[in-house]
């Protein structure tokens, strides 16, 4: 499964180099729909929600009510989970709450699927320089993903895991870490960061990996026809 990614920040659509640098914007909301059209699924990320300086419920509900879509963005509350939810998002992507410093944070999780079912759950696993991090990438954290990604299964219905090394910078995924990540669970993976061409998503599939695409569609590397074929 492909998933094209909407990232919001300021009110428009976005898409950053390794969280940090802003790359480039999209086009409007409405016309990024109108693009995805023929997906059945589509990934929206709240980009200042994620680094605590506001959010976008208006375009994320506006999203949800015309398209099918996870939805992640400063989740650390079960509040803010459910204010996704009820904006319309059909999965929600919980990353930095889902940890404390020293591994998964199993009361918060405990609560959130308590409140709004494990199946609606999709866990963010970040890795950059072989850790995973936090609080908008912003944040390493001691462990790493291989290590938490089989403790967090009772919680969640899949992951999304990111390759924060490559993301945004149009050089490709490491594929050998999905590999380990694979090995490591049988619940959903979808691979993001880095993903630049037809053999990267081939080679992903293969592997049961979904792939959320971003820079590469915004950029034109990837025609979103073939992507879309890929679904049927």
């Amino acid at each position: 499964m492909i998933f094209p990614c909407i990232d919001l920040m300021d009110g428009a659509v976005v898409q950053l180099v390794q969280g940090r640098e802003k790359a480039l914007e999209g086009d409007s909301p409405e016309a990024m729909l109108a693009k995805f059209a023929l997906f059945p699924e589509i990934q929206v990320i709240d980009l200042d929600a994620a680094m605590g300086r506001g959010a976008n419920g208006a375009l994320v509900a506006m999203l949800a009510s015309k398209a099918v879509i996870r939805a992640g963005g400063g989740v650390r509350t079960v509040e803010r989970a459910k204010t996704l939810l009820d904006q319309g998002a059909y999965k929600i992507i919980v990353g930095t709450s889902a940890f404390t410093s020293d591994g998964p944070n199993h009361e918060f999780l405990e609560s959130l699927k308590n409140a709004i079912g494990r199946s609606r759950i999709l866990l963010a696993l970040d890795s950059k320089d072989g850790r995973i991090v936090v609080k908008g990438w912003r944040e390493a954290t001691r462990f790493t993903a291989e290590e938490v990604i089989h403790r967090l299964e009772p919680w969640c219905e899949g992951f999304l895991c990111t390759y924060v090394d490559k993301e945004g910078m149009m050089q490709g995924t490491d594929l050998d870490w999905f590999r380990r990540l694979r090995a490591a669970t049988e619940l959903e993976i979808t691979a993001a960061g880095g993903i630049t061409t037809m053999e990267d998503i081939e080679a992903l599939d293969a592997m049961r990996v979904h792939s959320a695409v971003g820079m590469a569609i915004y950029t034109g590397h990837l025609n979103l026809t073939e992507l879309a074929a890929l679904n049927r």
